[in-house]
């Protein structure tokens, strides 16, 4: 017998001598797949955290849903993730998530009753419960951290002691029902507050208060604290920092990881690994997920879809797509300094039905199967009062809308063994493309196939255009195109935007540098540079960004020289957004041989409020040198102020 299997043997006595009769031990071999590619996770410790969040699994099924085996049977969705290599399942659990009428407010109404019924059952199967305190009626992350109602009153010595009961209550309810209690979360993705308190002084006693609770009861499990956002790399130091410097006894450092948005694989590395070496923790991702298609599957919308522009996509939306991005993740913090484990979030979350959204909503309303029910309007009006609705993420589930396991479920089990079959054509990539309107269309013989490995070949390409489409596309002047076409038997997408040429270089900065712009700081400001940040672009990933801590010290210019441009009128356009700037003097300018021909006033109010505005109709003769450019001047709102400028464009008119 080898080491491996010794191991599991072990883990499955241990759990039967704690928590009663085992039905089914975690897979001692790998689970089979034709379709699958799955490279082996090398060096991937034996008791490393295979985890899924399955909090909704309870209403989901008081819903009407099934779950099935891969053999097509109906079984205990519980037992078909342990057959599958899930060592952990997560479960939130909130106060008390219901009305004076006691209606639920939905996303699963976590109660603690319903996070032992779902331990009891992951005990069966032989895995270990992560009890993910939220210490919320609802839903808590970094935008929102509300108190429990029955709390709201408290000071911080009457909350943190109900804090603690309410922590030791639970567990202890827990260890009597005989749940296999692995580890504890001290909050959910606290960033910057936690049951209403935004001090990480009065923070500190509520973890302090949770972790002595933990220690009580479990004292065997990990007790971890979870945070969002690593792309933030020193904002996660800051953190360990302040726990440090409180004394907060805690075991694992958890981070959320969504690749749409939380930086690359190598950041989230270097951000782990800062906190594992200079702390001494455990490290380990909370949450992450992927999309296995974009088209919404309950007639609620989705967090991320095919629409979804301001996100990174690594992957495609394909169950290959999915299992790679899983794999990745899991290869990553399995090589990081005390890395010990990844939790999926929420692939049992399905459609509660197919037919419509009425017959959906109304199960939405009674079990509250969805991520909010209208009840939750009591308790959080500004969120869950106006976006109620279904699940966000069941185009992110491991499950298709009818219950059956997708394929990419195996990559629990077969990143320890990997399957790396012949690698076959998975989707085609987006081609991207930009025409001068006045220009030529020429679209590509070849795109990119996404290879089941992840790699890409060129491969032939038929598009379904027309000479009649074509010349609608230069009529329709300056928009996108969506032209379909097939390649390796699957349909490609060329998105084309039809443009007026823009004579300015690096207009998006998408170079990942400044030049050929320059800036010139009047203030000193603390950060003049280009950020690699797509949800922070009005196009593109990458953008300019400022920001500086001192009053007064934002203060520049940012400017582009044009040369050699042919005699004629043109317009000039540039983007601008930001916030804390108190009062300003933003404007857009155009200087012709060194003379002022126009300037546009603008302005920057809050984060994600972009102003556009343009200085247009200036003439230009021949061997006349164009110098466009925005100028900022914030005296900041308190301190000092920040914001992001993009895509200037320098346009021919007529």
């Amino acid at each position: 017998m080898g080491k491996r299997r010794i191991a599991m043997v072990l883990a499955a006595v241990m759990l039967l001598g704690c928590a009663g009769k085992v039905e089914s031990a975690i897979p001692t071999g790998p689970v089979g797949s034709d379709t699958l590619y799955v490279k082996k996770v090398e060096d991937l410790p034996d008791d490393f955290i295979l985890g899924m969040d399955a909090s909704s699994v309870i209403a989901e099924e008081q819903s009407g849903v099934r779950y099935y085996s891969f053999a097509g049977e109906e079984q205990d969705v519980f037992r078909t993730l342990a057959e599958n290599g899930v060592t952990h399942i997560r479960v939130r659990v909130w106060n008390h998530p219901y009305d004076a009428e006691g209606h639920g407010y939905g996303g699963g109404n976590n109660d603690v009753e319903k996070a032992i019924e779902i331990g009891r059952r992951a005990t069966k199967y032989g895995m270990r419960l992560i009890v993910d305190f939220h210490y919320s009626d609802f839903w808590a992350d970094p935008g929102k951290q509300m108190v429990p109602l029955a709390w709201k009153d408290m000071d911080i010595g009457e909350k943190s002691d109900a804090l603690y009961a309410f922590t030791a209550e639970s567990l202890k309810a827990m260890k009597k029902a005989g749940v296999a209690v692995g580890m504890v979360q001290l909050g959910n993705e606290t960033n910057g507050a936690m049951c209403g308190e935004k001090t990480f002084e009065k923070i500190a006693k509520l973890m302090q208060a949770g972790s002595k609770a933990v220690r009580e009861v479990f004292p065997k499990a990990l007790v971890a604290v979870h945070f969002a956002n690593p792309e933030r790399s020193d904002a996660y130091d800051g953190y360990a920092k302040k726990l440090e410097v409180f004394g907060i006894d805690y075991d694992v450092f958890a981070s959320s990881y969504y690749p749409y948005w939380h930086g690359t694989l190598e950041n989230l590395a270097n951000v782990l690994n800062g906190v594992a070496e200079t702390y001494g923790k455990k490290v380990m991702v909370m949450e992450t997920s992927y999309a296995y298609t974009g088209v919404d599957t309950d007639f609620s919308g989705n967090t991320i879809s095919d629409e979804t522009t301001t996100i990174i996509k690594d992957y495609p939306f394909t169950v290959q797509g999915q299992a790679n991005n899983v794999r990745n993740v899991i290869d990553t913090v399995a090589h990081v300094k005390n890395g010990i484990g990844v939790v999926y979030w929420e692939g049992t979350w399905i459609t509660v039905g197919t037919n419509s959204w009425e017959e959906n909503h109304e199960k939405w309303e009674k079990f509250g199967s969805g991520w909010a029910s209208s009840y939750g309007g009591s308790y959080d009006p500004n969120d869950a009062g106006k976006y109620y609705g279904g699940s966000a993420v069941d185009n992110q589930a491991m499950f298709d809308p009818s219950g059956s396991p997708l394929e990419s479920l195996k990559v629990f089990n077969l990143v320890r063994y990997g399957n790396e079959i012949e690698p076959r054509a998975d989707a085609i990539a987006d081609t991207v493309l930009a025409f001068d309107l006045k220009g030529k269309i020429e679209l590509p013989d070849t795109v990119d196939a996404v290879l089941t490995n992840n790699e890409t070949r060129p491969v032939p390409v038929v598009w379904n255009v027309s000479d009649a489409d074509l010349e609608k596309m230069y009529a329709g002047g300056v928009q996108t195109y969506d032209i379909t076409g097939t390649a390796e038997g699957l349909i490609a997408h060329a998105y084309v935007s039809m443009i007026n040429f823009n004579y300015l270089k690096n207009f998006g900065f998408e170079d990942g540098v400044l030049e050929p712009w320059r800036i010139e700081d009047r203030g000193g400001a603390d950060q003049l540079n280009v950020e690699n940040k797509i949800t922070d672009s009005l196009n593109g990933t990458y953008h300019m960004h400022f920001w500086s801590a001192k009053k007064g010290s934002v203060d520049f210019s940012l400017t582009q020289e044009v040369k050699d441009l042919p005699a004629g009128d043109y317009t000039f356009t540039i983007s601008i957004m930001g916030g804390d700037a108190g009062e300003t003097d933003i404007f857009c300018f155009v200087l012709v041989d060194g003379v002022e021909v126009g300037r546009t006033p603008m302005q920057i109010t809050s984060y994600g409020n972009w102003d556009t505005q343009s200085v247009a109709g200036f003439a230009v003769r021949e061997g006349q040198t164009v110098t466009v450019g925005i100028s900022v001047r914030c005296a900041g709102a308190g301190n000092g102020a920040w914001g992001k400028i993009d895509d200037g464009l320098l346009n021919g008119v007529g």
